[in-house]
This record gives C-alpha cells, structure tokens and sequence, in this order.
C-alpha cells in the first residue's frame, strides 16, 4: 500500500518510552500509533474535536486488529497509510499500515472497525452527511486500490496441530 496519493497518512517518531527491554517498539504501542492515525483520519473526515464536541458525536472503536510484521528500534521515523475498506451509514472498516523510515515494506499492519456515536447516550449515530460524503469520497478515490496485503486476516493455530 504505500505512498499513494488518496491515501492519507500520519507520521511519528518511536519515542524511547515506547521501547520495550529487546530495543524494540512495544507491542502495545503499534497500535498507540495506529489511534493516532486514526484520530488524524477523524478530523480528515470532519470529526475534529470542535465538531465532535459541538455536534456531541464521535467515533468509538469495535475491534482491532494488528498483524506485527518487522520490529522497529527508538528514534525510527513512522509513517501509517489509511484506507476505507467499506463503510456503511454508521461504521467503517479501516486498513492500515505501517512503514518505517523511507521504507516500502510495512512493519506492521493494522485494521479497525468503527462506530459512528452520538456522545449524549452513547449511542451508535448515523454520519452526518457531510461526514459521510467525506467518508465515501475518501473510499471512492481507494476503491481501485490492489486488495490489502494484511486485510481479513484470522488468528489460531493450523487444524493438525490443535490436537
């Protein structure tokens, strides 16, 4: 997935609080820095924080997933790229994933799926419409991207060696 021009993107630094006791970024800070892709994703789609707050909307997230694919040591410079996979009147599928450095190779890979919420219940919402025209115009310009590598993975172990 990398370096697409409809694919927005953040960008960070592993910090050495990140860093666990092999040198490497922790693996609960992998997604720490997806979050963070994900609220840049939020204020793209016009869900910033004075909107959020005026509205009494926001997003919440339902499950997460993140595949861990290469470590990556302190002071690496991360991009994460963002990708709708499919999004409905109250939810999107979110594909994202990880590079470090000038890297093309992900180091990690990450999906979400997310709630639209009206913070006065909490309820599930559905979009306003000027957030749900940003969120089909962000998944219309990907939706002739390649699938996703990562996407739809599932975790267990092979059938013939459960037993």
């Amino acid at each position: 997935m990398a370096r697409h021009a409809a694919l927005p993107a953040y960008h960070d630094v592993v910090r050495a609080e990140w860093v666990d006791y092999n040198g490497h970024l922790r693996d609960a800070f992998y997604m720490l820095i997806f979050s963070f892709a994900t609220d840049a994703l939020i204020d793209q789609i016009g869900l910033d924080d004075a909107v959020r707050k005026a509205r009494g909307r926001s997003i919440y997230t339902l499950e997460a997933h993140i595949s861990y694919l290469h470590e990556i040591k302190e002071g690496a410079r991360v991009r994460v790229e963002m990708r709708v996979l499919a999004h409905d009147a109250k939810r999107m599928h979110l594909y994202l994933e990880m590079f470090a450095d000038d890297g093309d190779e992900p180091v990690a890979a990450g999906e979400q799926m997310l709630l639209h919420v009206d913070t006065r219940g909490p309820r599930s919402a559905v979009f306003d419409s000027d957030v749900q025209a940003r969120v089909h115009a962000l998944a219309g310009a990907q939706a002739a991207l390649p699938a996703p590598l990562y996407a739809g993975r599932v975790i267990g172990l092979p059938s013939q060696m459960r037993k």
